[in-house]
């Protein structure tokens, strides 16, 4: 497994799966409890919403639920010296190609060492290998093995090659709304609902999952597999199914009577860190939790020893009375992420979390406006954008263009460009006064780009037409912590610097966070009364839930924004809930659920 100072997650995860993996060839037995380690922190980091690397930096990775002490040492060794002499030794005598092989379905770590040594499968392109060989008829001939795993194994390998990176929320998101819709006409269902990290609306998502309360699991399960737009059936079972859609995205359904839903509900939708924890906590109090229910465990004594007695099965309709009847409040699936929301349940004390009939306004939109800027234009109207903004309720808006361009522009053509920005704004605020829509107000702001100095490339004199700016970070990413977070507050600095924009400059699967101090981010945003943005692009979804929620408990204001090009990009908001969401955000964390005259009051009050 290679390895360097900048691994990504999807990179770190496959390290520590490879370290299980190779624990388990070694001595299973021996090595238990460092496999299951190093598997749950492998799911950790997969599920991270922000680079593992990234909480390091800030000393938070050992925070995280699945990383004990020992593995974030290893780690840190990684981030600052590129290598890890443990893993290095761990790794040591397995084959490469070995790593790769267990990505396979149906292939395990002893498995693969098998195929490994008996076919002598290639390390530089082990797939490619094995996939020749197993179409040769090679891997049947091998003892263990016959026709059918070798047709699996090789069906497996063409999923794993077409495979692409984990989904994005909104793809995820809307593929199973497809699949729920569907799963709803079946006149055996009674509720459907969908599971795991989409369930709690995590950044990315692995496979589908999701849940049908039925009438007769078989008939459901047939129907599943019946799905017109499902490539193939991947399996079939007594109360679950496999799909594969195109693309290769799996999806799998877990039936159950509607007696049972709510235990199963609460079971697959974890994480398997909250789980784990809730587990340990029901333990604690005699009982025993699984998707079917709840047992009460009754010790009694024998003449030499105690024996555990179950008593009858208990189960729940619904997740509501499940969490009742271990004494806590019902915990929405977005914090279950064992981030102290056990502990708050038992106390009544979760947050009354924000929701989307909250919102008020958005506070990053592009319209078409000739702005002559070097980044993507919007492709809307000013006037299209307000009939939107009508249709979702929105009291206000605000028209946040790119800074024009500096090639080709100086300090007049900038001054003129948006003097006549503000005079359509202004028109278009004067139509509002007397119109019978929602939507009575269009605040006058840009998105300006933090130069590698922290300076602004828009001029004082042209800074005042606009109502409030949002800064934000388009180029030169890999400054050092220090010398970005200068970056940043130079340009924070500025009066009319209102919002910091999509503050990690994350691109979800294609580019990491920048490095920043977020202790002096948030102080000065708190003694300076400004704000920070949660990015609603799925793509973006910054800033990272963890990161919320550390301004949340801080006091930080957070607003929202679409960062819409066109209007059909302003119903993205939910994501941006979603986000809040996760990081605990009440309505009161949050700017965009303040009224236009609070708004308009903040607006002038900030320094």
């Amino acid at each position: 497994m290679e390895m360097d100072k900048n691994l990504r997650n999807t990179q770190i995860a496959d390290l520590l799966k490879a370290i299980a993996a190779s624990y388990e060839i070694k001595d299973a037995d021996k090595n238990r409890f460092r496999i299951i380690a190093y598997e749950n922190a492998a799911t950790a980091v997969e599920h991270l919403s922000s680079e593992a690397k990234d909480l390091w930096d800030e000393g938070k990775l050992d925070d995280v639920s699945g990383i004990g002490k020992s593995i974030e040492s290893h780690l840190g060794e990684i981030f600052t010296k590129g290598r890890s002499k443990h893993f290095e030794e761990v790794l040591k005598d397995i084959p490469r190609s070995v790593f790769k092989m267990i990505e396979v379905s149906g292939i395990g770590p002893k498995t693969a060492i098998k195929l490994a040594e008996e076919l002598k499968i290639s390390d530089k392109k082990p797939l490619e290998d094995l996939l020749k060989k197993a179409e040769k008829g090679r891997i049947r001939e091998l003892d263990g093995f016959g026709e059918d795993s070798e047709r699996s194994i090789i069906q497996s390998i063409k999923e794993v090659e077409g495979r692409e990176n984990r989904m994005l929320l909104n793809y995820a998101e809307e593929k199973a709304n497809e699949l729920i819709e569907y799963m709803k006409k079946d006149k055996n269902t009674v509720k459907a609902d969908v599971l795991g990290s989409l369930r709690r609306k995590s950044s990315t998502v692995g496979d589908i999952d999701i849940s049908v309360a039925t009438k007769n699991k078989q008939q459901t399960l047939q129907y599943f597999t019946e799905y017109k737009n499902a490539n193939r059936v991947l399996g079939k079972g007594e109360a679950s199914a496999s799909i594969i859609l195109p693309g290769d995205k799996q999806v799998d359904l877990k039936v159950s009577d509607i007696d049972s839903y709510g235990a199963l509900l609460q079971h697959f939708t974890g994480s398997k860190h909250h789980n784990i924890a809730l587990r340990e906590y029901a333990q604690k109090k005699d009982l025993s939790l699984s998707e079917y229910g709840i047992r009460e465990i009754k010790k009694q004594k024998s003449e030499s020893k105690k024996k555990d007695k179950n008593s009858k099965l208990i189960k729940f309709k619904s997740e509501n009375d499940f969490y009742e009847y271990l004494g806590m409040e019902w915990i929405p699936p977005e914090l279950r992420e064992d981030r102290g929301e056990i502990k708050a349940a038992k106390e009544n004390m979760l947050p009354n979390l924000i929701e989307i009939k909250d919102i008020k306004a958005d506070l990053q939109i592009h319209s078409d406006f000739d702005i002559e800027t070097s980044h993507d234009l919007g492709q809307s109207t000013m006037e299209d954008i307000v009939k939107k903004a009508d249709e979702l309720d929105y009291e206000y808006v605000a028209f946040t263009e790119h800074n024009p361009s500096q090639k080709g522009h100086d300090d007049k053509d900038f001054l003129k460009i948006l003097r006549n920005k503000k005079d359509l704004v202004d028109e278009l605020n004067d139509k509002l006064k007397v119109s019978s829509g929602s939507c009575k107000k269009v605040f006058n702001s840009l998105e300006i780009d933090i130069l590698p100095d922290g300076s602004l490339p828009v001029p004082d004199s042209a800074l005042e037409l606009l109502d409030f700016a949002l800064i934000s970070i388009h180029s030169s990413f890999s400054y050092n912590k220090n010398k970005m977070t200068d970056r940043v507050l130079k340009a924070f600095s500025h009066p009319k610097a209102k919002i910091f924009a999509h503050p990690t400059a994350r691109k979800i699967n294609e580019r990491e966070s920048i490095e920043l101090d977020w202790d002096k981010i948030f102080q000065f945003s708190l003694d300076n009364k400004k704000w920070i943005e949660i990015n609603a692009d799925p793509m973006r979804l910054d800033l990272p839930d963890f990161l919320v929620k550390e301004a949340v408990e801080k006091g930080v204001k957070l607003t929202m924004g679409t960062d819409a090009h066109y209007v059909t990009h302003m119903d993205n908001m939910k994501y941006a809930v979603y986000v809040a969401r996760r990081g605990w955000a009440t309505i009161n964390d949050i700017i965009n659920t303040t009224s236009l005259n609070e708004f308009t009051e903040m607006i002038c009050d900030i320094k």
